[in-house]
């Protein structure tokens, strides 16, 4: 439940549905320019990075107690900012493409 939330939000509903987003063509059958194609390199990067954290997160809550985490781990507040900027980021994206296909 909590990894198809996490999935909704993060990345498009083909992908969650196992479909690859980048079968779909180029606008117009047109060449992606130069820019376009580093985009889609950078957002396939960001979507593996962001599997990736979620789960070694996952794991980490499997394998080991909430309160042991705490006590080994190093100071967390930066990290949580940083993953707080992360979710504002995306979820102001979301909200972007949901108001642009709702006209």
């Amino acid at each position: 439940m909590l990894k198809s939330a996490l999935c909704s939000l993060f990345v498009s509903a083909a992908t969650c549905a196992g479909e690859s987003p980048m079968k779909k063509s180029p606008p117009n059958d047109r060449s992606l320019k130069i820019d376009e194609i580093r985009l889609v390199s950078d957002l396939r990067i960001m979507h593996a990075k962001v599997n990736e954290l979620f789960q070694v997160v996952a794991t980490l809550k499997r394998r080991h107690p909430e309160m042991a985490i705490r006590k080994y781990s190093d100071s967390l507040e930066e990290d949580i900012k940083r993953v707080d900027e992360i979710y504002l980021w995306f979820v102001g994206l979301k909200e972007e493409r949901l108001r642009l296909t709702k006209k």
